[in-house]
């Protein structure tokens, strides 16, 4: 298969992989792979239990092993794309090239995020000789939807082969303007906490005869909703805590409800843990009668600067003149697990059109993001 990226991107473009990939996106993966000298495994994780909704998610790991002893690099990614929705000027899973004003585009769902970057990663693998050291993948098929049975299964799978990488690249889109405006060193946490309040329902007539739930809840939203957790640290924004969900099951207007519930989300730096920011908001909700229930989907990370963000700056600048902020803003991602393995910074394609219709790629970024790829592999593998 050939080593261009566009026509990587492109192979990898045309096989739909809506969250949770499986199949046919991995077979195109694998057939990239195996003739750079890669031993590729694949495994499927959670089946569900009989009845359940819980779809089955692949995975793919793949190494190629250079020198004992040699250095291991690391790229993750994902092959799963979000459902393209309604709108697109083109079939969202047949590629097309467009000639716009200052270059060409290729479009199509995943081309940011990021099926594009796992494209260019492989491109510059080609001009990357085994003996420079080892190299491996870890790619999932679920890191758009809940994030169960992909990078953690993948985690899981390598510490038992006792293959762990010295270093790790994820990448996701972290440009925002223009490829190489920013590199993400870390990211904040992440917990969602569902709120209830059990009442007595009665008629609105007789509030004597219920107990109505919603004051109990406002009250607990409104105390919530002032709390100013911190004013943010050296490498992190302030933490902050949202209202997502209000939900009364009433259907009359002349009903007290006999319960109410609420879901809030939030974004933390290292000031905190999701554990305690799960018990600081339990303890306010026991104080208004109510109960939480908190999932932390995971904690905030710092790769601090040093010697890994300056040489993935320097490849940044050599090839596009910028020099990359490092920043640890925006959402989560799979990094969050992968930190536990290794030194992890994410770096990638603009994140402007990623999940969005008409997802789109500059075809000259995917040159770029090859060539940046490349002497990032060089740097690292000969450190």
């Amino acid at each position: 298969m050939s080593a261009d990226p566009v026509a990587l991107t492109r192979a990898l473009l045309a096989a739909p992989s809506v969250t949770p990939a499986r199949g046919q996106v991995f077979d195109v993966l694998e057939a990239m792979l195996v003739p750079l000298g890669f031993t590729v495994e694949r495994f499927i994780r959670g089946e569900g239990a009989e009845g359940s909704d819980e779809e089955p998610v692949e995975n793919l790991f793949a190494i190629r092993h250079g020198p004992e002893g040699s250095k291991h690099f690391a790229f993750a990614g994902h092959v799963d794309v979000v459902p393209p929705g309604e709108g697109w000027s083109c079939d969202p899973f047949e590629p097309e090239l467009r000639q716009v004003p200052g270059g060409e585009l290729l479009y199509g769902r995943g081309a940011v995020d990021m099926k594009g970057a796992v494209a260019c990663f492989i491109a510059a693998m080609a001009d990357i000789p085994a003996e420079a050291g080892t190299v491996s993948l870890i790619i999932t098929g679920d890191e758009e939807g809940p994030a169960l049975h992909g990078t953690r299964a993948l985690i899981d799978f390598m510490v038992a082969r006792q293959t762990i990488p010295d270093l790790i690249l994820v990448g996701e889109p972290t440009s925002v303007n223009r490829l190489g405006d920013m590199m993400k060193i870390g990211r904040r946490g992440s917990v969602n906490i569902w709120l209830e309040v059990e009442g007595a329902q009665g008629h609105v007539a007789y509030p004597h005869l219920a107990d109505n739930p919603l004051p109990k809840l406002v009250a607990m939203l409104a105390e919530l909703d002032a709390l100013v957790l911190d004013e943010g640290t050296d490498w992190f924004q302030p933490s902050n805590l949202e209202i997502t969900e209000i939900n009364v099951p009433n259907k009359a207007h002349n009903v007290i409800p006999g319960k109410a519930s609420a879901r809030i989300s939030i974004r933390f730096n290292d000031l905190h843990t999701g554990a305690s920011l799960s018990e600081r908001v339990s303890a306010i909700a026991e104080r208004h009668g109510g109960a939480a229930r908190p999932v932390i989907s995971g904690e905030s990370f710092l790769t601090p600067p040093g010697s890994f963000s300056d040489m993935m700056a320097k490849a940044i600048e050599a090839e596009t003149g910028i020099v990359p902020e490092a920043s640890t803003s925006g959402g989560t991602s799979d990094a969050r697990f992968l930190k536990d393995l290794a030194p992890v910074i994410e770096f990638g394609l603009v994140n402007a059109t990623m999940h969005k219709t008409d997802e789109a790629v500059a075809v000259d970024d995917l040159h770029k993001l090859t060539a940046i790829y490349r002497r990032i592999l060089t740097s690292a593998l000969n450190s």
